[in-house]
């Protein structure tokens, strides 16, 4: 098994390592027939390419940046975040691998059958937020009407917002993608968003994942950019629980319950493409990054490179924080 914690050790560039490992995981995959290797391979080449390829992150923040403007002054009572960031290598291969994982445990402990390369392909489909933004709500209290809970607004707030994004980014080039095409509608029952752009959304808040992570995900294409982005939507309550403190290792703990039962569910040895993809998240969650060995700062170009952004840190790509009407009062 080919895996990206044996290319950590060389002291090669982060676009090095990610050349050779795609490269390898090709010719294995060639080697071996593997179809999910090959398209593991084709991901990683095409992270590869964005990092290299980097001058149309400027044209689509551009664009990105209209609808904060667009929140600035239609919720100028809002204080809001937006940003944009590269997701890191070491993060993309494990979520990619997560997708595997998840997949054929779900299928096992459905019905004790294991999905086919097909549906595994299918998918894999969904990791597209190697470029993601995201955009974190709260609505201050001075703002909230006699009775009013702070809570319902916000929610409110983030369901309008979810509402005139797709719209609004298809007038500047994007594409919203359905979320999963083979979901039933009624998965989106207790959904507060519109019926015209239910389905492109994956509604966390409706409905929770396990580890009790709530958003609104959308993914888009960007035409301009041939490639795919993510944008999520949460209350500054839900990144908070996602993100930092106390909320992110109760978060981080029930995830690797989570993984540790999928491992117990499904029996060694009856699926390869199940323990291969478990070992190398597994390998890369235990990774003692005080031993990696990566050159950080060297490349062809520094422009293709911004402080090792590829390997431990996302790249931030589009940060800008809106302060409430009243907090602007405030400062004035």
């Amino acid at each position: 098994m080919i895996k990206l914690n044996d290319y950590l050790y060389s002291g090669d560039t982060v676009l090095k390592i990610l050349k050779k490992y795609s490269d390898d995981l090709g010719r294995y995959a060639a080697e071996n027939a593997s179809v999910i290797d090959m398209e593991h391979s084709r991901v990683l080449a095409g992270i590869l390419y964005q990092l290299e390829h980097n001058d149309f992150l400027t044209y689509q923040s551009n664009r990105i940046k209209e609808f904060y403007k667009y929140m600035a002054d239609k919720y100028p009572f809002l204080a809001f975040t937006f940003r944009g960031r590269i997701k890191s290598v070491i993060r993309s291969e494990e979520k990619f691998n997560g997708y595997i994982v998840e997949t054929i445990y779900d299928r096992y402990v459905k019905d004790g059958t294991y999905p086919s390369v097909e549906e595994i392909q299918k998918a894999l489909l969904h990791f597209r937020d190697f470029i993601a933004y995201r955009i974190v709500i709260s609505l201050p209290e001075c703002h909230l009407s006699p009775g009013q809970n702070r809570e319902d607004a916000e929610l409110s707030y983030l369901y309008e917002i979810a509402d005139a994004l797709p719209g609004f980014l298809e007038e500047r080039e994007f594409t919203p993608e359905r979320a999963n095409p083979d979901r039933p509608d009624g998965h989106m029952d207790l959904s507060r968003l519109s019926p015209s752009v239910r389905l492109f959304y994956r509604d966390y808040v409706a409905h929770p994942k396990e580890s009790g992570y709530r958003s609104l995900h959308i993914a888009l294409y960007d035409n301009a950019a041939s490639g795919f982005i993510e944008v999520q939507l949460r209350t500054h309550q839900m990144d908070d629980f996602a993100e930092i403190g106390t909320a992110n290792h109760k978060k981080y703990e029930m995830e690797q319950n989570i993984e540790r039962r999928r491992r117990d569910a499904v029996p060694k040895g009856e699926n390869l493409l199940f323990d291969e993809a478990y070992e190398r998240g597994m390998d890369l969650q235990n990774l003692d990054l005080s031993k990696v060995d990566v050159n950080m700062f060297t490349a062809y170009s520094n422009k293709l490179m911004n402080d090792g952004c590829g390997l431990y840190r996302g790249r931030l790509i589009l940060p800008f924080e809106h302060l409430s009407r009243f907090q602007n009062d405030l400062i004035d």
